[in-house]
């Protein structure tokens, strides 16, 4: 069998063949898409970044970006990366990621977006497996001194050859004095970008997309969501996540919208922002649509331009979506998808409303989903079962862990449990890991989740497992609350059973807490809480 193979990627020359065919893949890299822009208006505002700590806003011009775009490109080809080099960057939104992104891609070099978040121990595993040769970083970043972290990991792993760091007034180059860069022919099957898994669940692997995989799917979503030139993105989800790079760095890219990035959360800032910028479309998951919906006085705030708000990264409870619609006078579309596969499944503007609440959408084109059993074989439909999928947005293999990466007849088995209508839109129901195993009964926790979230005394909620020596495992639900007033498993349960919930499936512990262990992107960290789960089996 023939394939396409270069230092990085095992790609079968076959599934080149089928996805070319099938118009999935355009062979275009993220610079014959941005090129037209900083070309055709290169005044036009492509990327503003708020500082959500000073207030200060940076904003930048397509022709600027890209001249920015050619500046970093000189300077990483002074330093002596060349095509197929890893390049990472630890930055929180800014205007300079999406400017590396795009030296990268001129001179054919990997880039790999991080987590601000991550410190040496995660770092150090992370470099190991990418053998990156450039480190870009903040100075600082809401107080912590990555310069200082970036040099500790520096002399922990020997690839890394060069640290640069983001001042406030831009990049600390070596050679100050601006040069042209021979721009290299990529191969758009070549590996583009590694993401690594948020970690919810164990280890990060680093997951490896080529430019064809990743705009077969930017393009699906532009289509999707109808986004123009005339758009500005609202992007406060990390870049270093999946849905904050398709929507905040390659989308403006493929349709010339203006992104603004806000660096972190803050749900005032947030507000301010939508009104201020005249944003027309915002993404993120499930905490920063409740905080935006929930936020005092939202119905007074002038958000007329505001059109639609994407929500990924996990399920939106039906009674949320309907809250938000209500609130923002916007429409609210979920999307379901995974680093490996980027957005498979998304609901569409023209659904109805009721779609939007209960469904996590329909597939793209070019993709499929099927519901299987433990035997793969498919269920009927409204049968909860296995989530697999396939097509042209589906990564090319984990970096250096090509074992852990294993395709069915093409099929990806996503880890996460649905059920498919028989038009084709499905519900995540659960994780595989989320399944709690109760005297030999499976219960899919995500359903339950998500009408104690209806509970008008519950802010947020996650369930696991405890332990349990006679039946197994218990459901533990942690919750935490809209005010200081008490809630006891005994309202919990209530609650529940009046909403016609079987008695196996209601929750036999409940933790109140003050904050849900969080990603940046909005993830609750099931595992912290599985740990503390874990130590009530003695009691």
């Amino acid at each position: 069998m023939k394939s396409h193979q270069n230092r990085n990627v095992f790609l079968p020359d076959e599934r080149i063949a089928e996805m070319t065919a099938a118009g999935a893949w355009g062979d275009k890299t993220i610079c014959d898409f941005f090129d037209r822009w900083s070309e055709t208006c290169p005044d036009k505002t492509a990327v503003v970044s708020i500082n959500s700590e000073t207030g200060r806003r940076h904003a930048m011009s397509f022709g600027e970006l890209g001249e920015l775009s050619e500046r970093i490109a000189v300077d990483l080809v002074n330093r002596g990366v060349r095509l197929g080099d890893i390049v990472a960057a630890q930055l929180p939104n800014t205007c300079e990621m999406l400017a590396i992104t795009l030296a990268c891609a001129r001179i054919g070099a990997v880039v790999n977006p991080l987590m601000p978040i991550l410190r040496e121990r995660e770092l150090t595993h992370i470099f190991a497996l990418t053998e990156a040769k450039v480190f870009y970083v903040p100075d600082t970043f809401k107080g912590f001194d990555f310069r200082s972290l970036a040099n500790v990991v520096r002399n922990r792993v020997s690839t890394i050859e060069h640290v640069i760091v983001l001042g406030e007034h831009g990049f600390e180059f070596e050679d100050e004095q601006p040069a042209a860069v021979e721009h290299v022919v990529v191969n758009p099957n070549e590996l583009f970008q590694i993401m690594f898994t948020s970690g919810t669940t164990g280890e990060p692997k680093g997951v490896m997309h080529t430019a064809n995989t990743l705009f077969a799917n930017v393009t699906q979503l532009a289509d999707r969501f109808e986004v123009t030139q005339d758009d500005v993105i609202l992007c406060p989800t990390p870049t270093a996540h999946q849905l904050g790079f398709l929507f905040g760095v390659l989308l403006p890219c493929v349709t010339g919208a203006t992104v603004v990035f806000l660096d972190a959360w803050v749900t005032e800032k947030a507000v301010d922002l939508l009104e201020s910028e005249t944003v027309s479309l915002c993404m993120g998951a499930t905490p920063f649509l409740m905080d935006i919906s929930s936020f005092a006085g939202i119905e007074q705030r002038n958000l007329s331009s505001f059109r639609l708000f994407v929500s990924g990264g996990a399920p939106i409870p039906s009674a949320l979506v309907s809250q938000a619609m209500e609130k923002l006078s916007a429409k609210i579309v979920s999307v379901w998808g995974m680093t490996e596969v980027l957005a498979v499944t998304t609901v569409k503007l023209d659904d109805s409303d009721d779609l939007s609440a209960s469904t996590d959408g329909v597939a793209l084109p070019h993709t499929a989903v099927t519901i299987v059993d433990e035997n793969r074989r498919p269920v009927p439909s409204g049968t909860p079962g296995g989530l697999e999928t396939r097509g042209a947005t589906l990564c090319v293999g984990y970096l250096k862990r090509p074992a852990l990466f294993e395709l069915r007849d093409g099929w990806f088995d996503t880890g996460d449990l649905a059920r498919m209508d028989d038009d084709g839109y499905i519900r995540i129901t659960g994780r595989s890991k989320d399944i709690i195993i109760r005297g030999g009964e499976n219960i899919s926790v995500a359903e339950i989740e998500g009408l104690l979230f209806e509970h008008p005394r519950v802010a947020a909620v996650a369930i696991v497992a405890m332990p349990d020596p006679r039946l197994g495992e218990r459901a533990c639900a942690f919750v935490r609350l809209v005010d200081d007033r008490p809630l006891t498993l005994d309202e919990i349960r209530e609650f529940l059973l009046d909403q016609g919930v079987a008695k196996t499936y209601v929750p036999e512990r409940l933790e109140v807490i003050d904050e849900m262990p969080m990603t940046p992107t909005g993830k609750v960290q099931k595992f912290a809480l599985r740990d503390i789960a874990q130590s009530f089996a003695a009691e």
